[in-house]
């Protein structure tokens, strides 16, 4: 898959996702199979005032293994004035695109006014778009179909024209949650009506899933996010059903050595142990006994205690 000069080794997304999508746990994505990874979504105005002072939380989220790569900085931006400051430091940053978030529909992000608010003026998204663009940067954009009404194509053929090299739909409006059924029909409009690459966001969860989003969207790649949280392993099982058309079962032994390797990548830079806890209990699943190991994983007290539980987890399959 080639996108603006980019070669991504194949067309499954893992989305960016607050307090999950670390350095550590995109290296085992990308090992796993995941074709493109992104930051953790950072806000223009935290990018230039943590940069100019060396923020040790900023920097963190900032930093990326050569593994990693093609990878994405996302941003968000709530004035066209904070992101024209952010693109000289965006430029240094040696990301190979940037990606501009128009879909968050966290409280904190709409309060703002950067996320899904952007929805509400189209117009001010080309304008971003167009900035970063004559910065010579290459540019995707992740919305959702509109903000309380669905203006998904409108929207999108705005970010086309302004210059946006991919954009990324989420199949859900910004007033809608999990319990409302992404349309992957709207994709599948977006698609046929753009000329930039169209990757789709939403309710693939297997990889019958995406074979499944595939075949109904025409879309050019997939983004998973939360089938993601706990099972890296996803990428790999759907890259192979996806070639061979064979069910791909979840192999526990499997996620849990990635769980190790990324308490290793953890480790190694002074991740935080709360952190690492609270998001390692995501891998104990599948399993009989899942809610008492959870609750003993959540009681350990370093990396080692961590290492050794989690290398006495296999017995348990």
């Amino acid at each position: 898959m080639n996108i603006a000069g980019i070669k991504f080794k194949n067309n499954l997304f893992l989305a960016p996702m607050v307090d999950v999508t670390n350095s550590a746990y995109r290296r085992i994505c990308k090992r796993q199979g995941a074709g493109v990874v992104f930051s953790e979504m950072i806000h223009v105005e935290e990018l230039v005032n943590g940069f100019n002072k060396k923020n040790k939380k900023l920097l963190s989220k900032l930093k990326f293994d050569k593994e990693e790569k093609p990878i994405g900085i996302q941003i968000t931006a709530r004035t066209l004035k904070s992101l024209e400051l952010a693109v000289p430091i965006l430029k240094k940053l040696g990301f190979d695109f940037v990606d501009l978030n128009c879909g968050c529909p966290s409280l904190r992000a709409i309060d703002n006014g950067s996320g899904s608010y952007l929805l509400k003026t189209p117009e001010k998204i080309g304008r971003m778009v167009e900035i970063l663009k004559k910065a010579g940067l290459i540019v995707s954009v992740k919305i959702r179909l509109g903000y309380k009404k669905n203006e998904v194509l409108k929207i999108a053929k705005i970010i086309e024209d302004a210059g946006a090299d991919f954009i990324t739909v989420h199949a859900r409006l910004a007033n809608q949650a999990y319990n409302v059924s992404a349309d992957w029909n709207e994709i599948k409009k977006v698609k046929q009506k753009l000329k930039i690459p169209v990757i789709g966001n939403g309710d693939v969860l297997t990889p019958e899933d995406a074979k499944a989003f595939f075949k109904e969207t025409n879309a050019d790649g997939v983004m998973i996010a939360r089938a993601a949280i706990g099972d890296p392993t996803i990428f790999s099982r759907t890259l192979k059903y996806l070639k061979t058309g064979k069910e791909q079962k979840f192999d526990f032994e499997k996620n849990i050595n990635s769980f190790l390797e990324y308490l290793e990548f953890e480790e190694k830079n002074d991740g935080e142990l709360k952190r690492v806890k609270r998001f390692g209990s995501k891998f104990i699943k599948n399993i009989e006994g899942s809610a008492k190991l959870r609750d003993e994983f959540m009681r350990l007290k370093n990396f080692n205690e961590i290492k050794k539980f989690v290398r006495g987890l296999i017995k348990f399959i």
